[in-house]
């Protein structure tokens, strides 16, 4: 039986923008986890275990509470849900060591184009001119944040370049899973399957944690859990085309959060390229509304 939830995107929007905030601290996480101020630097794939663990632990109270009620799994979707879920996060958090927290979190939310155009093929979403002239607009704050000129090239970026495609394809198959399932249910059989994968890959790189490193990692897991329950829940209630894009303000936490921690300030180009950026969101908002009522 399918779980059928009413289109509201003014909620939609608000649940993207606080998914935002904990997915930017996510990777502010992953980048103390990567660095040596709380012991030897943790691999990524130890990174993306311990997210499993943690958001598992934490969907896992929350059921023992509300005791949802769970229909059909669709485990097909759900394992490459999954798959991509676990290489998008694995590269973003590599990418975190190596390069500013802004500059990875700028070049990874590229998956929102990237999400955009395969909702056109997968999902058979109408893509309109103002829609593309949005993610044209965004994508050319894009490039004004990365300014990539030979001299200035960083390899590490292709990590985050290469978790913006895998995450895009992502949020398709959450798409799906929205159609058929509860987003509890969709939450809690992600972390399970990514428990089960993950757990098997990290036995490669395993090293002990410090106490302050599994501090850290029950902070990451929780917030990834928090970050995961808006995301679905907005994408339950619109269009993924048109929800997507808000998740650019992730951009802007990031520079909050890189300023806070690490005392780096953007310049100017930078801040033109984040509020080109959200232009292009708000354009996309400012069309939906005007067609919702026509």
């Amino acid at each position: 039986m399918d779980h059928v939830i009413p289109q509201n995107r003014p909620l939609a929007i608000a649940l993207m923008l606080l998914a935002a905030v904990f997915i930017a601290a996510t990777t502010l996480i992953a980048k103390m986890l990567g660095g040596a101020d709380f012991g030897a630097p943790l691999h990524p794939l130890q990174i993306t275990h311990g997210r499993f663990i943690f958001a598992l632990l934490a969907l896992g109270s929350a059921a023992l509470v509300l005791r949802p009620k769970f229909g059909k799994i669709h485990w097909r979707l759900h394992l490459m849900r999954t798959t991509c879920g676990a290489g998008g996060v694995t590269l973003m958090f590599a990418s975190v060591a190596f390069i500013p927290l802004a500059a990875a979190t700028a070049i990874s939310f590229l998956n929102p184009v990237f999400a955009m155009i395969f909702a056109i093929f997968l999902l058979g979403e109408k893509v309109g001119r103002v829609r593309w002239s949005a993610a044209a607009i965004a994508f050319t704050g894009m490039l004004l944040l990365l300014r990539p000129l030979p001299g200035d090239f960083e390899p590490a970026a292709l990590l985050a370049l290469g978790a913006a495609v895998i995450l895009g394809l992502e949020v398709i198959f959450i798409k799906r899973l929205s159609g058929v399932e509860s987003p509890f249910q969709i939450l809690l059989v992600n972390n399970c399957i990514g428990v089960v994968i993950s757990t098997i890959v990290v036995l490669a790189v395993w090293q002990t944690p410090t106490a302050a490193q599994w501090g850290l990692l029950a902070a990451l897991g929780t917030m990834m859990a928090a970050a995961q329950t808006c995301f679905v829940n907005a994408m339950k209630r619109a269009e993924a085309s048109f929800v997507v894009p808000f998740s650019y303000a992730t951009l802007v936490v990031a520079g909050l959060y890189d300023f806070a921690f690490f005392r780096v300030v953007p310049d100017a180009i930078a801040l033109l390229g984040m509020a080109t950026i959200l232009c292009g969101a708000g354009l996309l908002a400012w069309r939906e509304a005007r067609l919702k009522e026509a």
